[in-house]
């Protein structure tokens, strides 16, 4: 599985009310949930991610609550995938849940620039950025095949 795009660029420590506020949990739309990704600290988000991103972060990205929310916000919102240096676990499982991939990589938020094309093997969790190649931490068994259908919810449609 292979995910390309623009990167867009934030810290260390981006928790789960940054990247969908809660006051916008009232809906369960994910075209909703969408408009108001990251904005607390980007209310410019939905329009740059909209034609498909690569969210890069620095440490714990996805701390706080367990809302998987944030996960369908940020994959709505046209991300297709969140590279960080680590994650919150819950946010993590989450977001494979939702079909949205993660890649855990040691230096991303030093190696990467706002706007350059990243390219993600997910599997192996290679990722290249310019013409630097990063090795992250791969998604495979039970979870790549998860995020292949899409998410939890069309996985166990495909089984049953």
């Amino acid at each position: 599985m292979i995910v390309e795009g623009p990167v867009l660029k934030y810290g260390d420590k981006i928790d789960t009310d940054v990247i969908i506020p809660a006051k916008y949990l009232k809906s369960t739309d994910p075209a909703f949930l969408a408009q108001h990704a990251m904005e607390p600290i980007d209310p410019q988000f939905y329009q740059r991610a909209s034609k498909g991103v690569i969210l890069v972060a620095g440490k714990v990205f996805g701390m706080g609550s367990s809302r998987e929310q944030a996960a369908i916000a940020l994959k709505a919102a046209g991300v297709r995938a969140v590279l960080a240096e680590s994650f919150a676990r819950i946010f993590y499982r989450n977001a494979v849940n939702n079909g949205l991939p993660v890649i855990t990589v040691p230096g991303i938020s030093r190696e990467a620039s706002e706007g350059q094309i990243a390219r993600v093997i997910v599997e192996s969790g290679e990722v290249r950025i310019g013409e630097r190649t990063l090795k992250g931490k791969g998604i495979t068994g039970m979870a790549l095949k998860i995020l292949e259908s899409g998410g939890i919810m069309e996985y166990l449609a495909k089984v049953s």
